[in-house]
């Protein structure tokens, strides 16, 4: 489950070379594959996944800001990238690139504000200088190196929408439960991935993009297929977005029940009452092969909620969820009464170990939909997510891993240490709930390896990655925040999770949270490093749409067209939020901060 809607921050704007001069905010608290059999034991998950991977483009695009060595192995605390050399400080490139950033276009609705819309590419944001943690030098353009750059992925949500776990029928209750735009999650990813591959620079600098970086929920269900699409998405080969019965779909987009959008149907569902098209061989172009390029550069993972954990809140302790996982019933409406009481149960934390969910499974079992059994459903270890990770048939442009190493597994550790330049160092922490919970925790023992990572790299840069924010992390949020704020070294606390753009001062580092790619707008965040060399240091931070076109065709399902729609359903989405661009403070910026 994603966090709740966050308050819109404070700011004040003028014009020109657009400043944000508001005081330091606090963030709020927030409260395939194998068909087989019913069931699967759980010991045989690896097997399965083995034989469902895909075979991964391995060439990459040479790129002149690569982080890391040739090795894959762990160098003492700091893990090297597969290819290229480390990123150096650079002086000023060719010119900054700002083509195919929201600097120039943003996909925004078009003819009067009522029912369904549809997209057009709209003007860009502007770049907003925000200086609450240093002041600004106008010399400063004239003399900065370029210490990093690199993209930010988080909340792709790559997700099986036939998975006997999902809880669609709580739509009622949420509207991210179930989602119009989630049968196109994987065209949408690789429109992305397609995006990164296009810049040509940093926006801001010109520099390189070095790698991507994920922060988590990169798939949705915590299950082997879809953390095999993600891999395959981000890595480079062919995937087909279905489990079950490869020759048709058997999802709630068929089930005849007018909670959900039928695009191929005539149904009068409940979308369609607001406008939403009837698109006629939509599922099955939906569920048809999909081919990615890979990135051309190297890419890193972070673990999140929804990677982590069935549902995004549960804990797989047992084989119950398994075998529902994996069988074949899937509940696809319930009642209101009972779909209220869950709702509730899963906000407030009341049933991590899915107990009572299992129980009302089971107990609406005889309504539910018959569909094919598919082992490729199965639940992840924590073990699995970090071997499939390991897996050379996903290593693309490398790294081995992507950040995750033999020592993860034999540790059973989800947080490392790796090397992104000769002067900045990324820390990816792991702020999953193991015994399940939405929100996020770190705990007594991670928080000791990080400050030991930070002592031994005082005299870096550091940029620290993970899922949850600050206003998310209820258990050791605070401490975590005070921990960073005692090493001045610590540049930016780079996370997801909130769906949500919103960036913030915390004193000595910056907070920069960014939107999901579910949820409109579907954004990714280039980040750019400088050397000011006045005494400061500049945080560029720059969002990207996916390549696919603001306007949409109805009559073209291919792949390109498919991913254009996944945004404009999104848009369109009933209940969406509309916050989740964030005030322009929270888009293209440049964070100035002392350079310690």
């Amino acid at each position: 489950m994603g966090s709740g809607p966050l308050p819109e921050p404070g700011a004040a704007f003028a014009l020109g070379e657009t400043t944000h001069m508001a005081r330091s905010r606090q963030p709020a608290p927030v409260p395939a594959a194998t068909r087989a059999a019913s069931q699967i034991p759980v010991r045989t998950r690896r097997a399965v996944l083995a034989a469902a991977g895909a075979a991964a483009a391995t060439g990459g695009l040479a790129h002149l800001l690569g982080p890391g060595s040739s090795s894959a192995t762990a160098q003492g605390p700091v893990a090297r990238a597969a290819t290229g050399s480390p990123q150096r400080a650079t002086g000023p490139h060719a010119a900054p690139v700002a083509a195919g950033t929201t600097l120039t276009a943003a996909s925004t609705p078009a003819g009067a504000p009522a029912g369904y819309r549809r997209l057009t590419e709209g003007p860009g944001w502007p770049r907003v200088l925000r200086t609450e943690l240093a002041a600004a030098d106008s010399r400063r353009a004239d003399r900065r190196t370029v210490l990093a750059s690199f993209v930010q992925f988080t909340d792709l949500h790559v997700v099986d929408v036939q998975h006997p776990l999902r809880y669609e029928y709580l739509r009622a209750q949420t509207n991210s439960a179930w989602r119009p735009q989630e049968t196109l999650s994987a065209h949408g990813t690789v429109s992305l991935v397609e995006r990164v591959n296009a810049l040509r620079g940093g926006p801001a600098t010109g520099a390189p993009i070095g790698f991507v970086m994920t922060t988590g929920d990169n798939t949705d269900n915590n299950c082997l297929a879809e953390l095999d699409w993600f891999l395959t998405a981000m890595s480079g080969g062919r995937l087909t977005p279905g489990t079950g019965d490869p020759a048709r779909y058997e999802g709630v987009q068929d089930s005849g029940l007018p909670l959900y959008w039928h695009p191929d149907a005539p149904l009068r569902d409940a979308d369609k009452k607001l406008g939403f098209p009837q698109l006629d061989g939509f599922l099955a172009a939906a569920t048809r092969q999909v081919n990615s390029p890979g990135l051309h550069v190297p890419w890193y993972s972070t673990v999140g909620n929804h990677d982590a954990l069935p549902g995004g809140c549960y804990a797989a302790v047992d084989g119950r969820l398994a075998e529902i996982a994996v069988g074949d019933r899937k509940l696809m409406e319930l009642p209101q009464s009972e779909g209220a009481a869950l709702w509730k149960a899963v906000k407030e934390g009341r049933d991590p170990r899915a107990e009572a969910f299992t129980a009302m499974l089971r107990r609406h079992a005889a309504k539910a939909r018959t569909v094919t059994p598919d082992a490729s459903r199965a639940p992840l270890s924590r073990a699995d997510y970090l071997r499939a990770h390991l897996d050379p048939a996903h290593e693309g442009p490398g790294p081995l891993g992507h950040g995750y190493t033999q020592a993860n597994v034999a540790e059973d550790r989800l947080y490392y240490t790796f090397r992104i330049s000769d002067e900045v160092v990324g820390i990816s922490l792991d702020t999953t709930r193991r015994g399940g919970h939405y929100k996020g925790a770190i705990g007594a023992a991670q928080l000791r390896w990080l400050e030991k990572e930070l002592k031994k790299h005082r005299d870096d840069r550091v940029l620290v990655f993970s899922h949850h924010t600050s206003g998310s992390t209820p258990e050791g949020g605070e401490a975590l925040v005070a921990l960073l704020c005692r090493h001045p070294q610590v540049v930016a606390w780079i996370n997801g999770h909130s769906h949500r753009n919103r960036i913030t001062p915390h004193g000595t580092f910056w907070e920069v949270s960014t939107a999901s790619h579910i949820d409109f707008p579907q954004l990714a965040r280039v980040v750019e490093v400088t050397d000011n060399h006045d005494g400061t240091l500049s945080l560029f931070t720059t969002l990207v749409e996916s390549a696919a076109p603001a306007r949409t065709d109805f009559g073209d399902l291919s792949q390109t067209g498919l991913a254009s729609l996944y945004r404009e359903l999104a848009f369109n989405a009933p209940g969406a939020r509309t916050t989740l661009a964030g005030a322009p403070g929270d888009r293209n910026t440049e964070l100035l901060l002392p350079r310690p």
